[in-house]
């Protein structure tokens, strides 16, 4: 493994962990909320987003209007199994959700989630550190690389992990600021 695949995937690593974040609720209403949310449709479980137009009209509502008329009492069911907490309003024609304001308890329990995801994004990038060490020190073991160059690698490698690791502290910072801001 290269330094530049480890980065790609670290970078990949990012993404993921910010899309985990986006999932959380924050005060405010966010269609990235619902991307998790599956709907039976047809007996296939198709995401929400690929069903209907979800959009914001106030700070607080989400209004989901399906494609199919068909499927709205499917949205609305899966809607209200889903982990996302909300009561789904069906008035015949769309759905709309109301994000009530969040007390202080689930505020802590929202940043104690975000920092179980920022964990979760920390293990991938020193998992992918481990695999490219063991790449590193296998080149040197076959003399494909000398101890110079293996050192320096491995080096860099720590340079990366280090710098892809406080990006996730950031983002981390940044989301635990969204929660707790009432």
């Amino acid at each position: 493994m290269k330094l530049s695949e480890a980065e790609s995937t670290m970078q990949k690593t990012i993404d993921a962990t910010q899309r985990a974040f986006n999932t959380i609720r924050t005060g405010r209403a966010n269609a990235s909320l619902l991307d998790k949310v599956m709907v039976e449709y047809y007996g296939t479980p198709t995401p929400l987003k690929s069903l209907a137009n979800i959009s914001t009209p106030d700070a607080t509502t989400l209004m989901i209007q399906p494609y199919d008329r068909g499927s709205l009492g499917l949205i609305e069911k899966s809607i209200s199994m889903s982990d996302v907490g909300l009561t789904p309003n069906n008035d015949g024609s769309v759905i709309r959700l109301n994000i009530p304001p969040l007390t202080s308890d689930r505020r802590k329990e929202l940043v104690k989630l975000a920092a179980k995801y920022a964990e979760e994004g920390k293990v991938a990038i020193r998992n992918i550190r481990r695999d490219a060490l063991d790449s590193i020190r296998k080149e040197e073991k076959n003399s494909e690389i000398s101890e110079d160059e293996s050192r320096d690698l491995q080096d860099q490698l720590q340079k990366l992990t280090n710098k892809y690791t406080t990006k996730i502290d950031e983002l981390l910072a940044d989301k635990e600021k969204d929660i707790t801001t009432v």
